[in-house]
């Protein structure tokens, strides 16, 4: 702002009054002169051109009759280069009331007339009476006091047409919420004083307001998000300062991240796991795209890359040492062999669950005693026959003698034992991806409910959970059941659109305290705005954030924040193929 003021005529001003031996001195020295003082200034009847830029000042002049809080708040975040200056100035009640007393008169005295002529009387006229008459009584009782208001806008541009269409554009919106915007016309000088940090309303465009009025002209409180116990991600892009969140101490420990492929949602989530690691949590990622080795092995995490051929194995049969959930296992297994089989019809879901039974019955594991091992996916198909049912054995074969008999056909030989647990799913078929992650999931929510402690389990590219109803019932359970076993479940994804026109999807977003939304693009943004009620501004910030930076929603908190690492951490974490390449090199 120093800028905007004329040091050369400002100090000889002040030297002819008498009132500047300081200001003679540096006017002596022209060079300190030249450092802080612009090229020359013109003034124009609705603009000013100082050394290279153009400036003009409006005022408000009009406002709605009726406004809620944060009425202000799409000026304040007009994403322009403006200057906003607001004047408020209390007004004492005992001047205050006279003229109240007069405006009542001269509104009830228009309205009489207009009775007398058999005018319409318009809501012009009853609605500032009634709001007159109301403030005098509260003034009157203590209960409210009078203030009023100036706004003036300082745009700033490099040419003249620019300033022009900057200054279309700030009317549109302006109008758009019924605030109307004049220039000052030639009264641009007066117009920039006003605007400078002295606090002096030079032109003294007035608009009374009471107390609860005044109050909601305040937009200047920029949301700030810091817990003491949380994690750090990053810099809240409002006011610079840290933003830090502690999942575990919302209403649930769900997360939600949607993001454009590119934007930095992996890269975010990363950020999380290493940090949650240094506070003591637990980490289990679902990994489908195998993003997760680099840090893995640098926090020397277990890292589990299954395939039809690996020797890692999990048992769909586990009940991970404990008979608690025994029947929910079951329903698991039924949900699990749905999927499997492409669907039960009523008569087959029965069948399979008392098949599931008697398979687990023959090895000992009943609701009153435990058996020694777990039977495998071979046992169940063995009950089937003895069951004479041909058809559902035969669909089952191949996942005991045909080629995907080594996947699901072996003793569980993985333990979760190690504080980072990466189980990479990018190598198995994509029609196995989503019965792989729910036999994973189902393992986990075992582990979980037999062992709680604070866990973080990420299944990155969520959308694959949405592709089966049994998945995504299953993972909706989970989510919502997490809370009571400490664990905190977060789910990444880039399409947006396809979790909320979902209504499981829509179930996994309803459960998560914690959304992160990053760049969208046209086609995602109407569903995202409506479903989290995002304002313009944030709206526009969606659209057009860059790389790594996010809008956070923790409960009710909303904060846009610059995710941001270390130098030792970035290379951790990074997946850019031109870092990875330059690393290597």
């Amino acid at each position: 702002m120093i800028n905007f003021f004329n040091f050369n005529s400002f100090f000889r001003k002040d030297t002819q009054n008498g009132e500047g031996k300081a200001y003679d001195f540096l006017l002596k020295d022209q060079n300190a002169i030249d450092l802080i003082s612009y090229d020359g200034l013109e003034e124009n009847s609705t603009f000013i051109r100082m050394g290279d830029s153009y400036i003009r000042t409006l005022f408000i002049s009009g406002y709605p009759y009726t406004a809620s809080s944060g009425w202000l708040s799409h000026l304040i975040n007009f994403n322009q280069n403006v200057d906003i200056s607001f004047h408020i100035e209390e007004v004492d009640s005992q001047l205050a009331l006279p003229k109240l007393n007069r405006k009542i008169t001269e509104l009830e005295s228009t309205r009489r007339a207009m009775e007398k002529q058999g005018r319409f009387i318009g809501s012009e006229i009853t609605d500032p009476l009634e709001s007159a008459i109301e403030l005098k009584n509260k003034i009157q009782r203590g209960q409210q006091k009078m203030f009023q208001l100036s706004i003036y806008i300082l745009l700033h541009s490099s040419t003249i047409e620019e300033l022009n269409k900057l200054t279309r554009i700030l009317e549109t919106l302006l109008a758009t919420r019924l605030f109307f915007s004049k220039i000052s016309t030639f009264q641009q000088i007066e117009g920039l004083q006003s605007i400078l940090p002295r606090g002096e309303d030079i032109l003294k465009h007035k608009r009374n307001l009471d107390s609860e009025s005044a109050s909601l002209t305040f937009p200047f409180i920029s949301s700030e998000l810091v817990q003491e116990s949380g994690i750090l991600f990053g810099i809240n892009k409002s006011n610079n300062s840290l933003v830090i969140v502690d999942r575990f101490s919302l209403t649930n420990a769900n997360s939600i991240i949607f993001a454009q492929s590119g934007s930095g949602k992996s890269y975010t989530s990363k950020v999380e796991i290493l940090r949650q690691l240094m506070h003591g949590t637990d980490v289990i990622v679902i990994d489908p795209e195998g993003e997760y080795r680099q840090l893995c092995n640098s926090v020397k995490g277990t890292y589990i890359s299954l395939s039809i051929n690996s020797k890692e194995k999990i048992n769909p049969f586990d009940l991970n040492g404990s008979l608690v959930n025994f029947e929910d296992k079951v329903q698991q297994l039924t949900e699990l062999f749905s999927l499997m089989l492409d669907g039960f019809t009523s008569r087959e879901k029965a069948i399979i669950d008392k098949a599931i039974l008697k398979t687990y019955k023959i090895f000992g594991w009943t609701s009153k005693k435990k058996g020694i091992e777990f039977p495998l996916l071979k046992d169940l198909y063995s009950t089937l026959l003895k069951m004479e049912e041909f058809d559902l054995s035969n669909r089952i074969e191949k996942y005991v003698n045909g080629s995907l008999s080594k996947l699901f056909n072996k003793q569980t030989n993985v333990e979760l034992k190690n504080r980072l647990i990466v189980f990479e799913i990018k190598h198995l078929p994509e029609s196995i991806k989503s019965i792989m992650m729910l036999v994973l999931a189902s393992h986990i929510n075992g582990i979980v409910k037999v062992y709680p402690k604070r866990r973080l389990l990420v299944i990155d590219e969520g959308w694959k959970l949405l592709e089966n109803k049994e998945t995504a019932r299953f993972m909706t359970d989970l989510v919502r059941r997490g809370r009571k076993y400490y664990l905190g479940v977060n789910i990444i994804t880039q399409q947006a659109n396809d979790f909320l026109n979902n209504e499981y999807g829509r179930a996994l977003v309803s459960q998560s305290s914690l959304r992160i939304l990053m760049k969208q693009d046209t086609t995602t943004i109407k569903k995202v705005v409506n479903e989290f009620a995002l304002s313009e501004y944030e709206r526009n910030f969606l659209l057009t954030c860059d790389k790594g930076e996010a809008l956070i929603i923790a409960d009710q908190n909303h904060v846009s924040v610059q995710i941001v690492t270390s130098k030792s951490e970035h290379p951790l974490l990074t997946t850019d193929p031109k870092e990875l390449l330059r690393t290597s090199v």
